[in-house]
């Protein structure tokens, strides 16, 4: 699944799915824009660098439009173009209960995990299209936006509305070459959710980690980024407009005790 000689711009790059597919891009040879709100995120840059790989990072909030165009114009001014966009930049906005969620937080939480996401997408395919040359854009959504469980009111309602972004650019996008999917990871360790996993190793817990799945363990960032590693390549060329649950099967089931079926 060569990437070689591809332009990609990966958001919320500092850490988890985004450092790890900025890493396996870098492998196979995608030279890379790297943004995130987070100054680690030029740590990766250095990291990548450090592997013989090419990567420039830019560090600022991807939800606005000044900071994604400036890291797409980058990508194009320093590589001739751009092939890929990986919009995966994201918070969690919390457990908070229903009854008590803040239209304040509602309104952050879309803004970054959604309106981010439509913003690097657009961005992406204005140049693609005017490049000619079709793309690859993936979003990273979640389980939690296909189905109640997996996360609160609004991080769950944002990622229901990426895959319906996803969905319909796909379709207006008809014709351009530009394929645009999402993977839709189920429990992974990363920045967001490393406090839980920190609880239940102070707990002795951790085997119950992931336990609702039937691989019964949580995922790593790099076996999610190996996911967006293959939307992004030409082996993908017939992919298009999916939301791909990468989640240890988690989503193939309704819920049942073990062993009984009522």
């Amino acid at each position: 699944m060569s990437l070689h000689g591809k332009s990609a711009v990966i958001t919320g790059a500092a850490s988890g799915i985004g450092r790890a597919a900025a890493l396996i891009f870098a492998e196979r040879g995608a030279r890379l824009v790297l943004a995130d709100r987070a100054a680690d995120v030029q740590a990766t840059a250095e990291a990548v660098r450090a592997k013989g790989g090419e990567a420039e990072a830019v560090v600022g909030d991807v939800a606005t439009r000044a900071v994604i165009e400036q890291a797409l114009d980058l990508a194009e001014g320093r590589h001739g173009g751009l092939d890929v966009v990986f919009a995966n930049a994201g918070v969690s906005g919390g457990l908070t209960p229903l009854l008590e969620l803040s239209e304040e937080l509602w309104a952050e939480v879309l803004r970054v995990n959604l309106i981010g996401v439509f913003l690097a997408l657009q961005g992406g395919a204005r140049r693609m299209t005017a490049r000619g040359r079709g793309g690859a854009i993936i979003c990273t959504a979640s389980v939690a936006g296909l189905r109640s469980g997996a996360g609160g009111s609004p991080y769950s309602a944002s990622k229901a509305g990426v895959i319906s972004l996803v969905q319909t650019a796909a379709n207006q996008l008809a014709g351009t070459g530009i394929r645009v999917n999402a993977v839709c990871p189920g429990l992974t360790e990363t920045g967001m959710t490393q406090p839980m996993f920190d609880y239940a190793r102070q707990r002795g817990s951790e085997g119950k980690i992931g336990q609702l799945n039937p691989l019964r363990r949580a995922a790593a960032p790099e076996e999610i980024a190996e996911v967006v590693a293959f939307l992004a390549s030409d082996h993908a060329s017939y992919v298009n407009g999916q939301a791909i649950a990468v989640d240890g099967g988690l989503s193939s089931s309704h819920p049942v005790a073990p062993g009984r079926l009522s």
